[in-house]
C-alpha cells in the first residue's frame, strides 16, 4: 500500500494518506477511486453545492466503519480551505467547510468523507434559502415503486404551481426532489411551502401519500418530509457516494427515466459513465429560479382555516402555533 501521493486539484496541493486504502468493500474501490470518481464528475457536482457550507460524515476506515459528523472543519485543515459560519437556531455556530472548488472536495475525501451533506443556501448569501428540498424515504410496507408513484405525484403538482423540479436517487432506497428557488425566502418560509406542500398531496392522494410527521400516523403510505427544510437541516448531496459496500451514489436523473431507474445499480463505477453519456440532467435547473409563492398562498389558507403548523423535529425550540410536540398515542387525554 503507498503511503502517500501528492495531488495538485483546482490550483491546491493536497496530499493523499493510504491512497490504495479500500473504502468500499465490494468491488474494492479505494480512497484514491473516490476522489478520482469526485474529479471525474466535478462540473455537475459543482454546479450544484458549490459554494454551499457542508457537514462531513467521515469514515475513516471505508464505508463499513465507524462514522461521526463533523460540522467544525478540523486543526490542521490547509490555509486555503474555505470556510464559513453556520449556525442553528439555538445560536450554537460552527465553522464549516465551503464547497468552493475540486480541491475542497478532494481534501474532505482524503479525510474519509465519503458523500456531502450541503446546506440549502449559499456561504455568501445565508440569509436565503435557495432550495426547497423534498425527501420521499421507504417506510415498512412500502417499497421503491411506491416511492416512485409519489415522486410523480409531487412533480404534477408542482407542474400545476408552475414550479420546475428535479429527481434524485438517495444513494440508497428513497428519492429527493429539488426545487431551485429565488433568493427571496429564509428556511423558515421555505419550510411553510414545504408543510403546505405535503398537506396538499395528502388531501390530493389521502391512500398513498401522508404529511403526518408521527410515524403511528402514517400507516403505510408514502410520507413527504417537510422538515428537511428547518433551518439548519441538511440532506445527502447529488453526486455524492453513499457508506454502502457497493459505493452507490445519489444520482440525479431526468423525470423521463424514473420508471427504469435501479438504486443499487447506480455506483462510483457507471455514474461517470452515465454522465458522459446522457450529459447533466439538472443543466437547466442552476439558472432556473422558482417562487414559492403559490406554495406560500396555500399555507396561508391552511392557516385561515384552522390548521396549525407541522411538528417540528425535538431538536428545535417551541415553534408559534405549533401543536404538542408529543405523539398521539402518549398525548394527554382531556378529563
Amino acid at each position: 500500500m503507498s503511503e502517500s501521493l501528492q495531488l495538485e486539484l483546482a490550483g491546491h496541493e493536497l496530499k493523499v494518506s493510504s491512497p490504495d486504502k479500500v473504502f468500499f468493500k465490494k468491488n474494492g474501490q479505494t480512497k484514491l477511486d473516490l476522489i478520482d470518481y469526485y474529479v471525474e464528475v466535478a462540473e455537475p457536482l459543482l454546479a450544484v453545492t458549490g459554494g454551499r457550507p457542508t457537514l462531513m460524515q467521515r469514515f475513516p476506515d471505508g464505508a463499513s466503519g465507524k462514522s461521526f459528523f463533523q460540522k467544525r472543519v478540523p486543526k490542521g485543515a490547509p490555509d486555503w480551505l474555505e470556510t464559513t459560519i453556520v449556525s442553528t437556531p439555538n445560536g450554537t455556530t460552527s465553522n464549516a467547510m465551503v464547497l468552493a472548488d475540486i480541491g475542497h472536495v478532494a481534501w474532505a475525501a482524503q479525510m474519509g468523507c465519503l458523500g456531502f451533506h450541503p446546506w440549502p443556501y449559499r456561504a455568501d448569501d445565508p440569509e436565503h434559502t435557495d432550495e426547497l428540498r423534498i425527501d420521499l424515504d421507504p417506510s415498512p410496507g412500502i417499497d421503491f415503486a411506491d416511492i416512485v408513484a409519489a415522486a410523480k405525484q409531487v412533480r404534477d403538482l408542482f407542474t400545476e404551481l408552475d414550479i420546475d423540479s428535479y429527481v434524485k436517487t438517495t444513494g440508497s432506497r428513497g428519492l429527493h426532489i429539488f426545487v431551485r428557488l429565488q433568493p427571496r425566502w429564509d428556511s423558515y418560509e421555505v419550510r411553510a411551502a414545504a408543510v403546505a406542500l405535503a398537506r396538499e398531496l395528502e388531501r390530493r392522494h389521502p391512500s398513498t401519500i401522508t404529511a403526518k410527521w408521527w410515524k403511528e400516523e402514517r400507516g403505510q403510505r408514502v410520507f413527504v418530509d417537510f422538515n428537511q427544510n428547518a433551518p439548519h437541516k441538511t440532506v445527502f448531496g447529488a453526486w455524492s457516494v453513499r457508506a454502502r459496500i457497493g459505493a452507490q451514489v445519489s444520482t440525479p436523473f431526468a423525470w423521463d427515466d424514473i420508471d427504469s431507474i435501479d438504486p443499487d445499480q447506480l455506483t462510483m463505477d457507471v455514474v461517470p459513465k452515465r454522465l458522459q453519456t446522457d450529459g447533466d440532467p439538472w443543466a437547466d435547473m442552476y439558472d432556473n429560479a422558482n417562487s414559492i409563492l403559490p406554495l406560500l398562498s396555500m399555507s396561508a389558507q391552511d392557516m385561515s382555516n384552522g390548521l396549525m403548523d407541522a411538528p417540528w423535529p425535538p431538536v428545535y425550540p417551541k415553534q408559534p402555533n405549533e401543536p404538542p410536540r408529543v405523539a398521539p398515542s402518549r398525548a394527554k387525554k382531556p378529563d
